[in-house]
């Protein structure tokens, strides 16, 4: 077959015949030979042609077994059909230039018929060679044709002596294989005629059985079976071989095995039949094989394992359903009862040792009724009560939780541990006491009886998982019930604590107004003589100031207790969104300048004012906390004295510190600088203060989730500090939501689009407005209340509404609520604004209708986006 495409196919053909690489052959040797004297060629070969090599099975005049095949005269000989001639190499310009033409042998004169493989693909060639120009006749080509068919029969016979050698090598393997397995497999081998008589068993059959090789060979194979199945064998072994109906043979079953002694073995078995082709069919001449699997160790594990399995189900559900159980007051009747059915017993019961006057006594959780009369059944309704105790430490039962002691007997008729038993009692046979301990502590214990099998301590040990869980069982029921007696006063005091809280609220709201009322005449008074048609003396003006300053102080005093008294009852809010720093600190600087300079105090700023930098903070919040700590750097310290207030930026936090040079604060007060109404002696000093601006600072930055830090130096000054979040915010889009050929379209969409923008705080409103500055398209409208914010929207029918979520007068939900369900604003789409992290508010908000939720600090260029998007689809005429 010609090379094209098969190519693949060819040298699977080659490796097939397994001569590649071979010792010489007589064989083709001696064809060689009888070419070369033929046709008196120097050079004769028997050339195989391998994937990069022309390898020579016989040669007559080459020294070399193999030639790279790149080139070669075989390999044109194998992709022709018939008789490949060269008669002068160096007139073929397919060959000039070969190294074998060029250099040794000096090839001129090639002649090769392809040798194809019995499946028809050239595999070598049979070919002449010489140094000189020839010709051949048709003769000679007839001849040549002739030998190299010989060399494929010897190839033929080559590759199926091969096979011969291997198929009797396997044959070999095999019947030794089947000897090593017939008579060493550790399962049992029989094997049977058709009649049923055993031909043959192996060791391991006749150890199981039991049975010498001559008791049972000849003899029918029933007799290995008990009766169950020994009676319908014979008909069953008849019926398949007349029908071929499988009813035994084929199919892997478990049965029993009869002993030599009678018993009977489980075992697996699996039978099949021995057929070879051209035998008889007859009874005598087939032949059946039994494997028998012995399972009395399987079956021991499976029931071990179905003990182990009901144990643990036991163990699982105590464990996980304990506090069902417990509510349910079944936990111990369900140890109880799984005790029994565990280890086959009568009766069980489980109990918790508890100190009574520091002596050991068992209290009954569960117990089975052993009761047989009117008094009897009392005194088990108060055991299982919990309303009487056992204490007797001599009793099978007290040897067990005072002692310690396991207590084992299985003839409790006899023992004299097991003492009188009172008349009417029920008979005790076998009892088996075990201990719960826990940390080298008994805890409880747990008793059986009147199992049907004697107990052991292997039952002990096997019970000791159930031991351990009981133990775990016992600390959960009293840490429960620990717990709920904690609980119980804990509520107690939480009642108290919000009592107490709701106390102090109502007592600092009264004493507000208390205190408001007359101050507000005090302040109003004061500022009429101050600003009176009648001019104050001097020294009347010196008194009237005095009194504006005194009453002022403490109005900022009242402020303050109510705000630390709002923070600790959690009533106070921050709403962390994003802030202009360098706005909050020109604010807060604006009103202490006027003390610095009455305190001739040098106030300086470290920050880069070239750009505008916004933290997450509550704006209100933050510019308290910058006036308390910069009025009492002021207050505290030395006339002519430097304040600095510095911003530096640390990765993405800001670092805000003021630092002073005061007379500084001693290490060991500075752990008490945070109390409230705590001034560490500076009440004496005359300065104004109550000790309460600090506390409700430190409190006003944790709300923020930040905290105060300080740092101070005794002669030289302190160092207040704090920092909050740097947010990056995105440049702006330079228009709403039109294209500047929309607005060339259509001039009048310029002010028609009207956005409502409900929120308390200035600075997100500010930051609001800065953003729609840049959108010409919109026209924003600002309201600080829910109230307003409705009476706006059903006036002004905006076109989108911006709603915070923590609105002062009403929750944002409740105003998205309103707005939904009036005729009015219905249609208007809402976008809630929000700075709680919690889920449920933007569940609420999606199903009320809300058309997007956003959370402080807000992603502006997505706000804006959704803006645009939402105001092209409400545009109105």
């Amino acid at each position: 077959m010609p090379l094209v495409n098969n190519e693949k196919l060819r040298l699977a053909a080659l490796h097939n015949l397994k001569i590649l690489d071979t010792g010489t052959d007589p064989a083709f040797d001696n064809l060689t030979k009888v070419a070369a004297s033929l046709f008196n060629m120097p050079m004769v070969l028997v050339s195989l042609v391998d994937a990069d090599r022309q390898w020579f099975k016989s040669r007559v005049g080459v020294h070399t077994l193999e030639l790279p095949r790149q080139g070669s005269f075989c390999t044109c000989a194998i992709e022709a059909d018939s008789t490949f001639i060269v008669e002068d190499a160096l007139l073929d310009e397919r060959f000039v230039n070969s190294p074998l033409v060029q250099g040794p042998p000096y090839i001129r004169f090639y002649a090769g018929v392809p040798i194809r493989s019995e499946d028809g693909y050239n595999v070598g060639t049979f070919c002449l060679i010489d140094s000189q120009p020839r010709q051949l006749s048709t003769a000679e080509q007839y001849h040549l044709t002739l030998l190299a068919r010989q060399a494929e029969q010897l190839l033929y016979l080559h590759s199926r002596t091969i096979e011969l050698a291997l198929q009797t090598q396997q044959s070999n393997a095999s019947n030794a294989r089947y000897a090593a397995i017939i008579e060493s497999a550790a399962a049992g081998i029989v094997r049977i005629d058709g009649y049923g008589r055993v031909l043959h068993l192996n060791d391991s059959a006749l150890n199981m059985l039991g049975y010498a090789r001559e008791e049972v060979l000849g003899h029918n194979v029933k007799m290995l079976m008990p009766e169950r199945w020994s009676s319908e064998h014979d008909g069953y072994l008849a019926e398949y071989q007349r029908t071929g109906k499988k009813n035994i043979i084929g199919v892997g079953r478990e049965v029993f095995a009869l002993h030599k002694n009678g018993t009977q073995i489980p075992v697996h078995l699996a039978v099949s039949e021995v057929r070879c082709k051209g035998e008889s069919v007859a009874p005598g001449n087939r032949e059946f094989i039994g494997i028998l699997s012995d399972l009395r160790a399987a079956a021991a594990a499976r029931e071990r394992e179905r003990k182990e399995r009901a144990l643990l189900q036991v163990l699982h559900r105590g464990l996980t359903d304990y506090h069902a159980l417990l509510s349910g007051n079944t936990l111990w009747q369900f140890l109880k009862e799984a005790l029994k059915q565990l280890t086959h017993s009568e009766y069980a019961l489980i109990g918790e040792v508890i100190k009574r006057e520091g002596v050991p006594a068992l209290k009954i959780h569960a117990i089975s009724d052993l009761a047989w009369n009117e008094p009897t059944r009392q005194l088990m309704q108060q055991l299982r009560e919990g309303e009487m105790f056992l204490s007797n430490p001599r009793s099978m039962l007290g040897q067990v939780f005072a002692s310690g002691k396991t207590v084992l007997s299985n003839d409790m008729l006899m023992d004299p541990r097991g003492g009188a038993l009172p008349d009417g009692h029920p008979v005790l046979q076998r009892y088996l006491g075990v201990p719960i301990v826990d940390r080298g502590e008994v805890i409880g214990m747990y008793a059986i009886a009147n199992a049907q099998q004697d107990y052991d301590e292997a039952l002990v040990e096997w019970l000791k998982p159930f031991n351990s869980t009981c133990a775990l069982l016992i600390n959960l029921y009293r840490q429960l019930n620990e717990q709920q007696r904690f609980t119980e006063e804990l509520r107690n005091a939480r009642d108290l604590a919000e009592r107490s809280s709701k106390a102090k609220t109502e007592f600092l709201s009264s004493m507000s107004h208390e205190l408001r009322t007359p101050l507000n005449a005090i302040l109003g008074f004061s500022q009429l003589l101050g600003n009176g048609k009648q001019p104050l003396t001097e020294r009347q003006q010196r008194q009237n100031e005095q009194i504006l300053r005194s009453g002022q102080h403490l109005l900022n005093l009242i402020n303050e207790v109510l705000d630390l008294a709002r923070i600790e009852s959690g009533h106070t809010q921050v709403s962390l969104e994003p802030t202009n720093l360098k706005e909050v600190l020109d604010d807060s600087l604006e009103i202490v300048q006027a003390l610095a300079s009455s305190q001739q105090i040098d106030l300086q700023v470290q920050f880069d004012s070239s750009h505008d930098c916004f933290v997450q903070a509550d704006y209100t919040r933050l510019k308290q906390i910058l006036i308390n700590l910069l009025s009492n750097a002021i207050k505290y310290n030395r006339v002519g004295g430097t304040v600095i207030l510095a911003c530096q930026r640390e990765a993405e936090r800001m670092q805000i510190s003021v630092s002073d040079s005061g007379m500084g604060i001693p290490a060991e007060q500075l752990g008490m600088l945070f109390e409230p109404f705590n001034r560490l002696g500076a009440e004496h000093s005359g300065i104004e203060g109550a000790g309460v601006g600090l506390a409700l600072t430190r409190k006003l930055a944790r709300l923020m989730h930040s905290d105060i830090a300080v740092q101070s130096t005794v002669g030289e000054g302190s160092v207040f500090s704090f920092s909050l979040p740097v947010l990056a915010l995105p440049a702006q889009p330079s228009s709403a939501a039109v294209t500047e050929d929309e607005l060339a379209t259509d001039p009048q969409r310029l002010h028609k689009h009207r956005l409502l923008y409900i929120e308390d705080n200035p600075q997100s409103q500010r930051l609001l407005q800065e953003l729609c500055s840049e959108m010409d398209a919109v026209q924003l409208l600002c309201a600080n209340s829910a109230a307003a914010g409705f009476e706006i929207a059903c006036s002004e029918q905006p076109h989108l509404i911006l709603l915070d979520i923590d609105l002062p007068d009403m929750n944002g939900l409740q105003v998205g609520r309103m707005l939904k369900n009036n005729p009015l604003t219905t249609q208007i789409p809402l976008l809630a604004i929000s700075a709680s992290c919690a889920t449920q508010d933007e569940q609420q908000a999606q199903a009320l209708g809300f058309a997007g939720f956003y959370r402080k600090p807000i992603q502006l260029d997505a706000l804006v986006a959704h803006i645009q998007q939402l105001l092209l689809q409400q545009e109105r005429p």
